[in-house]
Protein backbone atom coordinates (compact mmCIF):
# COMPACT_ATOMS: atom_id res chain seq x y z
CA UNK A 1 0.00 0.00 0.00
CA UNK A 2 1.25 3.31 -0.70
CA UNK A 3 2.56 5.41 2.08
CA UNK A 4 0.48 8.33 1.45
CA UNK A 5 -2.85 7.25 0.76
CA UNK A 6 -5.09 4.12 0.07
CA UNK A 7 -5.37 5.26 -3.61
CA UNK A 8 -8.41 3.22 -3.25
CA UNK A 9 -10.24 4.27 -0.75
CA UNK A 10 -9.71 7.57 -2.10
CA UNK A 11 -11.09 6.82 -5.35
CA UNK A 12 -14.21 4.89 -3.64
CA UNK A 13 -14.78 8.50 -1.35
CA UNK A 14 -14.79 10.22 -4.50
CA UNK A 15 -16.41 8.72 -7.22
CA UNK A 16 -18.75 5.83 -5.53
CA UNK A 17 -19.72 7.93 -2.29
CA UNK A 18 -19.64 11.75 -3.53
CA UNK A 19 -20.05 11.09 -7.77
CA UNK A 20 -17.53 13.14 -8.15
CA UNK A 21 -18.67 12.26 -12.14
CA UNK A 22 -21.70 14.01 -11.65
CA UNK A 23 -20.15 17.99 -10.98
CA UNK A 24 -19.55 17.74 -14.98
CA UNK A 25 -22.76 17.90 -15.73
CA UNK A 26 -22.79 21.34 -14.14
CA UNK A 27 -21.69 24.21 -16.90
CA UNK A 28 -18.38 25.24 -14.63
CA UNK A 29 -17.05 21.61 -14.93
CA UNK A 30 -18.76 20.71 -17.95
CA UNK A 31 -14.80 20.83 -19.77
CA UNK A 32 -13.95 18.31 -17.78
CA UNK A 33 -14.31 14.24 -16.82
CA UNK A 34 -12.93 11.22 -14.89
CA UNK A 35 -9.62 10.71 -16.80
CA UNK A 36 -9.30 14.74 -16.13
CA UNK A 37 -9.45 14.41 -12.44
CA UNK A 38 -7.22 11.44 -12.26
CA UNK A 39 -4.93 12.28 -14.25
CA UNK A 40 -4.60 15.63 -11.94
CA UNK A 41 -4.47 13.58 -8.43
CA UNK A 42 -2.31 11.16 -9.86
CA UNK A 43 0.28 14.00 -11.12
CA UNK A 44 -0.17 15.29 -7.28
CA UNK A 45 0.34 11.90 -5.82
CA UNK A 46 3.44 11.61 -8.22
CA UNK A 47 4.52 15.22 -6.93
CA UNK A 48 4.04 14.32 -3.23
CA UNK A 49 6.17 10.77 -3.04
CA UNK A 50 8.83 12.36 -5.24
CA UNK A 51 8.98 15.63 -3.71
CA UNK A 52 7.37 16.15 -0.44
CA UNK A 53 7.44 12.74 1.40
CA UNK A 54 11.80 12.74 1.03
CA UNK A 55 12.22 15.80 3.16
CA UNK A 56 9.43 15.29 5.79
CA UNK A 57 11.79 14.26 8.43
CA UNK A 58 14.66 16.48 7.48
CA UNK A 59 12.74 19.49 7.80
CA UNK A 60 11.43 18.65 10.92
CA UNK A 61 14.97 18.48 12.04
CA UNK A 62 16.32 21.41 10.38
CA UNK A 63 13.46 23.97 11.35
CA UNK A 64 13.71 27.09 9.92
CA UNK A 65 16.11 29.67 11.20
CA UNK A 66 16.18 33.49 10.69
CA UNK A 67 19.87 34.82 10.89
CA UNK A 68 19.43 38.34 11.09
CA UNK A 69 18.41 38.95 7.48
CA UNK A 70 16.86 36.50 6.71
CA UNK A 71 14.99 32.88 6.92
CA UNK A 72 16.48 30.51 6.22
CA UNK A 73 14.80 26.95 5.08
CA UNK A 74 16.05 23.57 3.64
CA UNK A 75 16.03 23.88 0.07
CA UNK A 76 13.95 21.05 -0.40
CA UNK A 77 11.42 22.97 0.51
CA UNK A 78 11.98 25.18 -2.16
CA UNK A 79 12.66 22.67 -5.06
CA UNK A 80 8.83 21.16 -3.86
CA UNK A 81 6.85 24.10 -3.88
CA UNK A 82 9.00 24.81 -7.35
CA UNK A 83 7.23 21.16 -8.35
CA UNK A 84 4.06 21.85 -7.13
CA UNK A 85 3.63 25.26 -8.61
CA UNK A 86 4.90 24.45 -12.13
CA UNK A 87 2.16 21.79 -12.17
CA UNK A 88 -0.05 24.63 -11.51
CA UNK A 89 -1.71 23.22 -8.37
CA UNK A 90 -1.99 26.65 -6.88
CA UNK A 91 -4.54 27.24 -9.54
CA UNK A 92 -7.01 24.59 -9.52
CA UNK A 93 -10.04 25.25 -8.30
CA UNK A 94 -9.75 28.82 -9.93
CA UNK A 95 -11.54 30.36 -12.90
CA UNK A 96 -10.21 29.77 -16.12
CA UNK A 97 -9.97 33.60 -16.98
CA UNK A 98 -7.83 34.11 -14.05
CA UNK A 99 -5.47 31.22 -15.29
CA UNK A 100 -7.00 28.46 -13.03
CA UNK A 101 -7.71 25.42 -14.20
CA UNK A 102 -11.76 25.72 -13.03
CA UNK A 103 -11.60 22.08 -11.38
CA UNK A 104 -14.01 20.85 -8.39
CA UNK A 105 -12.78 22.13 -5.21
CA UNK A 106 -13.42 18.42 -3.88
CA UNK A 107 -10.81 17.53 -6.41
CA UNK A 108 -8.43 20.21 -5.39
CA UNK A 109 -8.86 19.10 -1.39
CA UNK A 110 -8.15 15.61 -2.96
CA UNK A 111 -4.94 16.97 -4.23
CA UNK A 112 -3.94 19.01 -0.83
CA UNK A 113 -4.72 15.85 0.88
CA UNK A 114 -1.94 14.03 -0.87
CA UNK A 115 0.52 17.07 -0.35
CA UNK A 116 -0.26 17.14 3.48
CA UNK A 117 -0.52 13.11 4.08
CA UNK A 118 3.56 13.58 2.71
CA UNK A 119 4.64 16.60 4.30
CA UNK A 120 2.66 19.09 6.12
CA UNK A 121 4.72 21.63 7.19
CA UNK A 122 5.63 22.26 2.85
CA UNK A 123 2.27 22.09 2.26
CA UNK A 124 1.13 25.03 4.69
CA UNK A 125 2.58 27.35 2.19
CA UNK A 126 0.25 26.36 -1.11
CA UNK A 127 -2.75 25.70 1.47
CA UNK A 128 -2.46 29.64 3.09
CA UNK A 129 -1.97 31.01 -0.36
CA UNK A 130 -5.04 29.26 -2.26
CA UNK A 131 -7.00 30.82 0.84
CA UNK A 132 -5.46 34.36 0.73
CA UNK A 133 -6.08 34.37 -3.59
CA UNK A 134 -9.53 33.19 -2.65
CA UNK A 135 -10.36 36.62 -0.37
CA UNK A 136 -8.44 38.73 -3.10
CA UNK A 137 -10.84 37.30 -5.68
CA UNK A 138 -13.78 37.81 -3.64
CA UNK A 139 -13.37 41.31 -2.05
CA UNK A 140 -10.14 42.80 -3.94
CA UNK A 141 -10.97 45.90 -6.48
CA UNK A 142 -9.74 45.22 -10.19
CA UNK A 143 -6.49 47.06 -9.67
CA UNK A 144 -5.58 44.70 -6.75
CA UNK A 145 -6.63 41.79 -8.71
CA UNK A 146 -5.06 42.75 -11.57
CA UNK A 147 -1.36 43.25 -9.76
CA UNK A 148 -1.72 40.19 -7.16
CA UNK A 149 -4.05 37.38 -8.33
CA UNK A 150 -2.49 35.68 -11.32
CA UNK A 151 0.49 35.78 -9.38
CA UNK A 152 -0.56 33.92 -6.42
CA UNK A 153 -2.34 31.78 -8.83
CA UNK A 154 0.93 30.91 -10.82
CA UNK A 155 2.90 30.02 -6.87
CA UNK A 156 4.90 33.32 -7.63
CA UNK A 157 3.61 35.33 -4.53
CA UNK A 158 2.89 33.38 -1.50
CA UNK A 159 -0.33 34.55 0.85
CA UNK A 160 -0.76 34.94 4.67
CA UNK A 161 -3.56 35.35 7.12
CA UNK A 162 -2.71 37.68 9.76
CA UNK A 163 -5.43 37.68 12.29
CA UNK A 164 -4.12 37.27 16.27
CA UNK A 165 -1.56 39.31 17.90
CA UNK A 166 0.42 38.93 20.93
CA UNK A 167 -1.97 40.90 23.76
CA UNK A 168 -5.08 39.46 21.88
CA UNK A 169 -4.96 36.07 20.28
CA UNK A 170 -7.94 34.64 19.62
CA UNK A 171 -10.03 37.50 20.90
CA UNK A 172 -10.07 39.61 17.57
CA UNK A 173 -12.29 42.43 19.50
CA UNK A 174 -9.12 43.30 21.82
CA UNK A 175 -6.89 43.81 18.33
CA UNK A 176 -4.49 46.44 18.31
CA UNK A 177 -3.38 47.28 14.87
CA UNK A 178 -4.44 50.29 13.31
CA UNK A 179 -4.90 51.85 9.55
CA UNK A 180 -4.68 55.32 8.83
CA UNK A 181 -6.25 56.52 5.52
CA UNK A 182 -4.36 58.54 2.92
CA UNK A 183 -4.92 60.40 0.13
CA UNK A 184 -3.31 58.36 -2.19
CA UNK A 185 -5.58 55.13 -2.02
CA UNK A 186 -3.66 52.82 0.41
CA UNK A 187 -3.59 53.30 4.47
CA UNK A 188 -0.71 53.03 6.32
CA UNK A 189 -0.75 50.16 9.13
CA UNK A 190 0.84 49.93 12.62
CA UNK A 191 0.98 47.08 14.61
CA UNK A 192 1.57 43.96 15.50
CA UNK A 193 0.95 40.68 14.36
CA UNK A 194 1.35 36.71 15.76
CA UNK A 195 1.66 32.78 14.79
CA UNK A 196 1.39 33.83 11.35
CA UNK A 197 2.30 30.86 9.34
CA UNK A 198 4.33 32.30 5.97
CA UNK A 199 5.13 35.49 7.01
CA UNK A 200 8.60 35.47 6.59
CA UNK A 201 10.98 33.56 3.78
CA UNK A 202 12.71 33.49 0.77
CA UNK A 203 10.26 30.70 -1.19
CA UNK A 204 8.67 33.18 -3.40
CA UNK A 205 8.91 36.30 -5.04
CA UNK A 206 6.66 38.06 -2.49
CA UNK A 207 4.59 37.56 0.20
CA UNK A 208 0.69 38.77 0.15
CA UNK A 209 -0.44 39.54 3.91
CA UNK A 210 -4.09 39.70 4.46
CA UNK A 211 -4.57 41.54 7.75
CA UNK A 212 -7.03 42.75 9.68
CA UNK A 213 -6.80 46.30 11.38
CA UNK A 214 -8.97 49.10 12.81
CA UNK A 215 -9.31 52.66 11.28
CA UNK A 216 -9.72 55.13 13.91
CA UNK A 217 -13.04 56.66 14.52
CA UNK A 218 -14.56 52.66 13.78
CA UNK A 219 -17.12 51.04 15.71
CA UNK A 220 -15.42 49.46 19.57
CA UNK A 221 -15.20 45.64 19.55
CA UNK A 222 -15.24 43.23 16.18
CA UNK A 223 -17.54 45.56 14.55
CA UNK A 224 -14.43 47.96 14.09
CA UNK A 225 -12.56 45.52 12.53
CA UNK A 226 -11.47 46.18 8.18
CA UNK A 227 -9.29 44.01 5.80
CA UNK A 228 -6.00 45.22 4.05
CA UNK A 229 -4.06 43.67 1.27
CA UNK A 230 -0.20 44.28 2.97
CA UNK A 231 2.81 43.37 0.04
CA UNK A 232 5.73 42.63 1.87
CA UNK A 233 6.98 44.08 -1.64
CA UNK A 234 5.38 46.89 -3.40
CA UNK A 235 4.11 46.37 -6.84
CA UNK A 236 4.87 49.07 -9.72
CA UNK A 237 2.37 50.42 -12.29
CA UNK A 238 3.70 47.63 -14.48
CA UNK A 239 3.42 45.21 -12.51
CA UNK A 240 6.96 44.81 -11.48
CA UNK A 241 8.32 44.41 -7.80
CA UNK A 242 9.24 47.56 -6.07
CA UNK A 243 10.55 48.48 -2.73
CA UNK A 244 10.11 46.95 0.74
CA UNK A 245 6.76 47.75 2.39
CA UNK A 246 7.69 48.55 5.87
CA UNK A 247 6.86 44.92 7.30
CA UNK A 248 9.89 43.50 9.41
CA UNK A 249 10.00 39.64 11.10
CA UNK A 250 10.55 40.54 14.75
CA UNK A 251 10.66 36.81 15.95
CA UNK A 252 10.18 33.03 14.61
CA UNK A 253 8.06 30.79 17.06
CA UNK A 254 9.76 27.32 17.50
CA UNK A 255 7.33 24.80 17.51
CA UNK A 256 6.49 21.31 19.09
CA UNK A 257 5.90 19.96 14.91
CA UNK A 258 4.73 21.40 12.05
CA UNK A 259 8.12 22.83 11.80
CA UNK A 260 8.55 23.07 8.01
CA UNK A 261 5.75 25.83 8.11
CA UNK A 262 7.77 29.00 9.31
CA UNK A 263 5.37 30.58 12.05
CA UNK A 264 6.43 34.02 12.99
CA UNK A 265 5.29 37.34 14.65
CA UNK A 266 5.38 40.40 12.48
CA UNK A 267 5.94 44.13 13.15
CA UNK A 268 4.17 46.40 10.60
CA UNK A 269 4.92 49.88 10.53
CA UNK A 270 7.88 50.15 12.55
CA UNK A 271 9.06 53.45 10.36
CA UNK A 272 5.53 54.94 9.78
CA UNK A 273 5.46 53.57 5.82
CA UNK A 274 3.73 50.16 6.06
CA UNK A 275 1.20 49.86 2.91
CA UNK A 276 -2.16 48.58 2.81
CA UNK A 277 -4.83 48.68 0.47
CA UNK A 278 -8.83 47.76 1.86
CA UNK A 279 -10.29 44.86 0.79
CA UNK A 280 -14.27 45.10 1.07
CA UNK A 281 -15.98 47.66 2.82
CA UNK A 282 -14.37 49.62 5.93
CA UNK A 283 -15.70 47.98 9.17
CA UNK A 284 -16.48 44.42 7.21
CA UNK A 285 -13.21 42.96 7.46
CA UNK A 286 -14.04 40.34 9.74
CA UNK A 287 -16.96 39.00 7.90
CA UNK A 288 -14.85 38.88 4.47
CA UNK A 289 -12.38 37.39 6.53
CA UNK A 290 -14.13 34.15 7.60
CA UNK A 291 -14.05 32.98 4.21
CA UNK A 292 -10.90 32.58 4.29
CA UNK A 293 -10.77 31.48 8.11
CA UNK A 294 -13.87 28.81 7.15
CA UNK A 295 -11.93 27.51 4.29
CA UNK A 296 -8.81 27.77 6.51
CA UNK A 297 -10.84 25.22 9.09
CA UNK A 298 -11.53 22.53 6.51
CA UNK A 299 -8.15 22.85 5.33
CA UNK A 300 -7.11 22.34 8.80
CA UNK A 301 -9.66 19.44 9.40
CA UNK A 302 -8.56 17.67 5.78
CA UNK A 303 -4.42 17.50 7.38
CA UNK A 304 -5.47 16.46 10.67
CA UNK A 305 -6.84 13.24 8.37
CA UNK A 306 -4.33 12.76 6.40
CA UNK A 307 -1.87 13.10 9.25
CA UNK A 308 -3.99 10.27 11.26
CA UNK A 309 -4.49 8.52 7.72
CA UNK A 310 -0.37 8.56 7.24
CA UNK A 311 -0.15 6.72 10.99
CA UNK A 312 -2.49 4.92 10.22
CA UNK A 313 -0.96 3.04 6.47
CA UNK A 314 2.74 3.12 8.77
CA UNK A 315 0.99 1.18 11.78
CA UNK A 316 -0.61 -1.32 9.05
CA UNK A 317 2.65 -1.76 7.85
CA UNK A 318 4.30 -2.77 10.87
CA UNK A 319 2.05 -4.33 12.18
CA UNK A 320 1.80 -6.83 8.81
CA UNK A 321 5.47 -7.44 8.84
CA UNK A 322 6.12 -7.47 12.59
CA UNK A 323 6.58 -10.77 14.35
CA UNK A 324 6.09 -10.95 17.84
CA UNK A 325 4.19 -13.63 20.12
CA UNK A 326 1.87 -16.25 19.69
CA UNK A 327 -1.62 -16.73 19.08
CA UNK A 328 -2.98 -16.94 22.97
CA UNK A 329 -4.03 -20.60 22.41
CA UNK A 330 -0.83 -21.40 21.23
CA UNK A 331 1.16 -22.67 24.41
CA UNK A 332 3.89 -24.22 22.34
CA UNK A 333 7.25 -21.77 22.90
CA UNK A 334 8.90 -23.57 19.90
CA UNK A 335 6.51 -22.81 17.31
CA UNK A 336 6.86 -19.62 14.78
CA UNK A 337 5.97 -16.30 15.92
CA UNK A 338 2.77 -14.38 14.52
CA UNK A 339 2.94 -10.83 12.88
CA UNK A 340 1.11 -8.46 15.69
CA UNK A 341 -1.81 -8.11 12.89
CA UNK A 342 -3.22 -11.19 14.49
CA UNK A 343 -3.58 -10.24 18.15
CA UNK A 344 -6.66 -8.93 19.28
CA UNK A 345 -5.42 -5.55 20.62
CA UNK A 346 -3.80 -4.93 17.97
CA UNK A 347 -6.48 -5.24 15.80
CA UNK A 348 -8.87 -3.22 17.90
CA UNK A 349 -6.14 -0.42 17.80
CA UNK A 350 -5.78 -0.68 13.39
CA UNK A 351 -9.69 -0.24 13.30
CA UNK A 352 -9.80 2.77 15.62
CA UNK A 353 -7.53 4.19 13.25
CA UNK A 354 -9.20 3.26 10.01
CA UNK A 355 -13.11 3.94 11.61
CA UNK A 356 -11.31 7.73 12.75
CA UNK A 357 -9.10 8.41 8.94
CA UNK A 358 -11.50 6.72 6.81
CA UNK A 359 -14.46 8.56 8.57
CA UNK A 360 -12.97 11.75 8.93
CA UNK A 361 -11.65 11.56 5.11
CA UNK A 362 -15.55 11.15 4.39
CA UNK A 363 -16.53 13.88 6.23
CA UNK A 364 -14.16 17.05 4.55
CA UNK A 365 -14.53 15.96 1.36
CA UNK A 366 -18.22 15.80 1.78
CA UNK A 367 -18.05 19.46 2.78
CA UNK A 368 -16.15 20.22 -0.37
CA UNK A 369 -18.77 18.02 -2.55
CA UNK A 370 -21.28 20.82 -0.43
CA UNK A 371 -19.04 23.20 -1.30
CA UNK A 372 -18.99 22.50 -5.00
CA UNK A 373 -22.68 22.29 -5.11
CA UNK A 374 -22.75 25.74 -3.44
CA UNK A 375 -20.88 27.22 -5.98
CA UNK A 376 -22.78 26.36 -8.95
CA UNK A 377 -26.14 25.71 -7.89
CA UNK A 378 -28.76 28.65 -9.51
CA UNK A 379 -31.57 28.42 -7.33
CA UNK A 380 -31.07 30.46 -4.56
CA UNK A 381 -33.51 28.20 -1.94
CA UNK A 382 -30.96 25.68 -2.68
CA UNK A 383 -27.91 27.45 -2.30
CA UNK A 384 -29.43 28.88 1.04
CA UNK A 385 -29.42 25.58 2.50
CA UNK A 386 -26.04 24.07 1.18
CA UNK A 387 -24.79 27.49 2.82
CA UNK A 388 -26.64 26.66 6.13
CA UNK A 389 -25.39 23.19 6.09
CA UNK A 390 -21.45 23.69 5.14
CA UNK A 391 -22.14 26.84 7.92
CA UNK A 392 -22.67 24.11 10.80
CA UNK A 393 -20.54 21.21 9.75
CA UNK A 394 -17.37 23.63 9.33
CA UNK A 395 -16.72 23.58 12.95
CA UNK A 396 -17.29 19.58 12.82
CA UNK A 397 -14.78 19.07 9.71
CA UNK A 398 -12.07 21.25 11.52
CA UNK A 399 -12.71 19.84 15.15
CA UNK A 400 -13.26 16.49 14.75
CA UNK A 401 -10.44 15.43 12.74
CA UNK A 402 -8.08 17.46 14.76
CA UNK A 403 -9.19 15.68 17.86
CA UNK A 404 -9.31 12.16 17.09
CA UNK A 405 -7.01 11.58 14.06
CA UNK A 406 -5.00 12.99 16.53
CA UNK A 407 -5.86 9.80 18.87
CA UNK A 408 -5.19 7.62 15.90
CA UNK A 409 -1.54 9.09 15.84
CA UNK A 410 -1.78 8.12 19.50
CA UNK A 411 -2.63 4.12 18.54
CA UNK A 412 0.00 4.29 15.54
CA UNK A 413 2.80 5.10 18.10
CA UNK A 414 1.16 2.18 20.38
CA UNK A 415 1.31 -0.25 17.63
CA UNK A 416 4.83 0.44 17.02
CA UNK A 417 5.51 -0.12 20.66
CA UNK A 418 9.24 1.58 21.78
CA UNK A 419 10.09 1.81 17.94
CA UNK A 420 7.36 4.18 17.74
CA UNK A 421 8.08 6.70 20.22
CA UNK A 422 11.79 7.14 18.27
CA UNK A 423 12.62 8.54 15.10
CA UNK A 424 13.29 5.79 13.33
CA UNK A 425 9.83 5.83 12.42
CA UNK A 426 7.95 9.10 11.25
CA UNK A 427 4.84 8.14 13.97
CA UNK A 428 5.83 10.00 16.32
CA UNK A 429 6.63 13.04 14.07
CA UNK A 430 3.06 12.89 13.11
CA UNK A 431 1.78 12.79 16.64
CA UNK A 432 3.78 16.31 16.92
CA UNK A 433 2.34 17.84 13.85
CA UNK A 434 -1.12 16.98 14.83
CA UNK A 435 -1.27 18.31 17.90
CA UNK A 436 -1.19 21.80 16.09
CA UNK A 437 -4.86 21.15 14.48
CA UNK A 438 -6.79 20.99 17.79
CA UNK A 439 -5.37 24.91 18.26
CA UNK A 440 -5.03 26.70 15.10
CA UNK A 441 -7.63 28.48 13.01
CA UNK A 442 -9.83 28.37 16.24
CA UNK A 443 -9.31 25.84 18.98
CA UNK A 444 -11.43 22.69 19.90
CA UNK A 445 -13.04 24.70 22.64
CA UNK A 446 -13.78 27.78 19.90
CA UNK A 447 -15.30 25.37 17.67
CA UNK A 448 -17.70 23.81 20.02
CA UNK A 449 -18.94 27.57 21.38
CA UNK A 450 -19.22 28.13 17.87
CA UNK A 451 -21.48 25.40 17.13
CA UNK A 452 -23.81 25.11 19.78
CA UNK A 453 -23.80 28.94 20.55
CA UNK A 454 -24.54 29.87 17.13
CA UNK A 455 -24.84 27.29 14.04
CA UNK A 456 -26.89 24.84 15.88
CA UNK A 457 -29.90 27.58 16.27
CA UNK A 458 -29.05 29.79 12.87
CA UNK A 459 -32.49 30.92 11.34
CA UNK A 460 -34.47 28.37 14.21
CA UNK A 461 -32.90 25.46 13.72
CA UNK A 462 -33.26 25.23 10.16
CA UNK A 463 -29.36 24.20 9.57
CA UNK A 464 -29.93 21.52 11.65
CA UNK A 465 -32.85 20.65 10.34
CA UNK A 466 -31.51 20.46 7.17
CA UNK A 467 -28.64 18.02 7.83
CA UNK A 468 -31.46 15.85 10.18
CA UNK A 469 -33.27 15.31 6.75
CA UNK A 470 -30.32 13.82 4.94
CA UNK A 471 -29.24 11.41 7.85
CA UNK A 472 -32.66 10.51 8.09
CA UNK A 473 -32.55 9.86 4.34
CA UNK A 474 -29.69 7.36 4.57
CA UNK A 475 -31.22 5.83 7.85
CA UNK A 476 -34.22 4.60 6.23
CA UNK A 477 -32.67 2.98 3.52
CA UNK A 478 -30.21 1.35 5.45
CA UNK A 479 -33.21 0.30 7.65
CA UNK A 480 -34.36 -2.43 4.50
CA UNK A 481 -31.05 -3.89 4.86
CA UNK A 482 -31.01 -6.78 6.90
CA UNK A 483 -26.59 -6.28 7.38
CA UNK A 484 -27.37 -2.36 8.10
CA UNK A 485 -30.61 -2.05 10.03
CA UNK A 486 -29.88 -2.30 13.62
CA UNK A 487 -27.11 0.18 12.68
CA UNK A 488 -29.60 2.12 11.27
CA UNK A 489 -32.12 1.91 14.41
CA UNK A 490 -28.85 2.90 16.77
CA UNK A 491 -28.07 6.05 14.76
CA UNK A 492 -32.16 6.81 14.73
CA UNK A 493 -31.80 7.04 18.47
CA UNK A 494 -28.96 8.81 18.41
CA UNK A 495 -29.91 11.80 16.44
CA UNK A 496 -33.58 11.83 18.82
CA UNK A 497 -31.23 12.19 21.32
CA UNK A 498 -28.63 14.70 19.63
CA UNK A 499 -32.09 16.84 18.84
CA UNK A 500 -33.39 16.76 22.47
CA UNK A 501 -30.16 17.62 24.39
CA UNK A 502 -29.49 20.47 21.39
CA UNK A 503 -33.04 22.03 22.23
CA UNK A 504 -32.35 21.55 26.06
CA UNK A 505 -28.78 23.25 25.86
CA UNK A 506 -30.12 25.88 23.68
CA UNK A 507 -33.35 26.99 25.77
CA UNK A 508 -30.84 26.67 28.83
CA UNK A 509 -28.56 28.64 26.79
CA UNK A 510 -30.93 31.42 26.16
CA UNK A 511 -31.72 32.11 30.22
CA UNK A 512 -28.07 31.10 31.44
CA UNK A 513 -25.72 31.12 28.56
CA UNK A 514 -22.77 30.10 30.68
CA UNK A 515 -24.50 27.08 32.16
CA UNK A 516 -25.71 26.18 28.67
CA UNK A 517 -22.50 26.34 26.97
CA UNK A 518 -20.26 25.37 29.83
CA UNK A 519 -20.18 21.85 28.07
CA UNK A 520 -20.14 22.81 24.60
CA UNK A 521 -17.01 20.63 23.82
CA UNK A 522 -18.45 17.56 25.00
CA UNK A 523 -21.45 18.87 22.61
CA UNK A 524 -19.00 19.33 19.75
CA UNK A 525 -17.04 15.60 20.09
CA UNK A 526 -20.96 13.87 20.40
CA UNK A 527 -22.16 15.67 17.35
CA UNK A 528 -19.72 15.24 15.30
CA UNK A 529 -19.19 11.68 16.29
CA UNK A 530 -23.00 11.35 15.41
CA UNK A 531 -21.78 12.32 11.64
CA UNK A 532 -19.06 10.44 11.20
CA UNK A 533 -21.79 7.46 12.06
CA UNK A 534 -23.98 8.68 9.74
CA UNK A 535 -20.79 8.65 7.02
CA UNK A 536 -20.31 5.06 8.04
CA UNK A 537 -23.33 4.32 7.18
CA UNK A 538 -23.51 6.16 3.65
CA UNK A 539 -20.36 4.19 2.94
CA UNK A 540 -21.77 0.75 4.24
CA UNK A 541 -24.56 1.03 2.02
CA UNK A 542 -22.42 1.76 -0.84
CA UNK A 543 -20.10 -0.99 -0.45
CA UNK A 544 -22.53 -3.51 0.30
CA UNK A 545 -24.55 -2.48 -3.04
CA UNK A 546 -21.13 -2.62 -4.42
CA UNK A 547 -20.12 -5.95 -3.35
CA UNK A 548 -22.73 -7.85 -5.30
CA UNK A 549 -20.95 -6.93 -8.39
CA UNK A 550 -17.46 -6.59 -7.11
CA UNK A 551 -14.10 -8.59 -8.68
CA UNK A 552 -11.96 -10.79 -6.20
CA UNK A 553 -9.81 -7.57 -5.67
CA UNK A 554 -12.54 -5.47 -4.62
CA UNK A 555 -14.25 -7.83 -2.34
CA UNK A 556 -11.63 -7.70 0.73
CA UNK A 557 -12.01 -3.53 0.31
CA UNK A 558 -15.81 -3.69 0.43
CA UNK A 559 -15.42 -5.91 3.46
CA UNK A 560 -12.96 -3.80 4.97
CA UNK A 561 -15.80 -0.82 4.97
CA UNK A 562 -18.74 -2.65 6.26
CA UNK A 563 -16.26 -4.30 9.39
CA UNK A 564 -15.02 -0.54 10.07
CA UNK A 565 -18.46 0.72 9.83
CA UNK A 566 -19.48 -1.96 12.36
CA UNK A 567 -16.83 -0.81 15.04
CA UNK A 568 -17.88 2.37 14.78
CA UNK A 569 -21.56 1.80 15.80
CA UNK A 570 -20.19 -0.50 18.59
CA UNK A 571 -17.07 0.62 19.96
CA UNK A 572 -17.63 4.77 18.88
CA UNK A 573 -21.50 5.73 19.03
CA UNK A 574 -22.17 4.86 22.17
CA UNK A 575 -19.57 7.29 23.65
CA UNK A 576 -21.69 10.25 22.01
CA UNK A 577 -24.72 8.91 23.34
CA UNK A 578 -22.68 8.93 26.81
CA UNK A 579 -22.12 12.34 26.42
CA UNK A 580 -25.39 13.24 25.59
CA UNK A 581 -26.51 12.04 28.47
CA UNK A 582 -24.18 14.00 30.87
CA UNK A 583 -25.12 17.20 28.62
CA UNK A 584 -28.86 16.71 29.33
CA UNK A 585 -28.01 17.42 32.67
CA UNK A 586 -26.91 20.68 32.68
CA UNK A 587 -23.93 19.89 35.01
CA UNK A 588 -22.46 23.02 36.56
CA UNK A 589 -19.27 21.02 37.74
CA UNK A 590 -16.90 23.33 36.02
CA UNK A 591 -19.01 26.30 36.73
CA UNK A 592 -18.92 25.79 40.34
CA UNK A 593 -15.02 25.17 41.04
CA UNK A 594 -13.97 28.11 42.92
CA UNK A 595 -10.72 29.83 40.85
CA UNK A 596 -9.10 28.99 44.46
CA UNK A 597 -9.84 25.69 44.86
CA UNK A 598 -7.59 25.04 41.33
Amino acid sequence: MHPIINRRDLDFLLYELLDAEDLCRRPRFAEHDRATFDAVIDAALAIAAEKFLPHAAAVDAQEPEFDGAQVRILPAVREALDALREGGFMAVPFDAEDGGMQLPWLIHQACGALFSSANIGTAGYPLLTVGAANLLKAFGSEALKARYLRPMLEGRYFGTMCLSEPQAGSSLADIRTRAEPTDEGHYLITGSKMWISGGDHELAENIVHMVLAKIPGGPPGVKGISLFLVPRIRIEDDGSLGPRNDVALAGINHKMGYRGTVNTLLSLGEHGDCRGWLLGEPHEGLKAMFQMMNEARIGVGLGATMLGYAGYLHALEYARGRPQGRAITDRDPTSPMVPIIRHADVRRMLLTQKAYVEGALALVLYCSRLLDELHTCRDPAERDALHLLLELLTPVAKSWPSEFCLEANKLAIQVLGGYGYTRDYPVERLYRDNRLNAIHEGTHGIQGLDLLGRKVSMQGGRALALLSARVHETIAEAETSVQLSAHAAVLRESCHELADVTRRLVEATGRHPELGLANATLYLDAFGHVVVAWLWLRQALVALHAQADAGEADQDFYAGKLAACRFFFIYELPKARERLQLLARLDDTTLAMAEASF
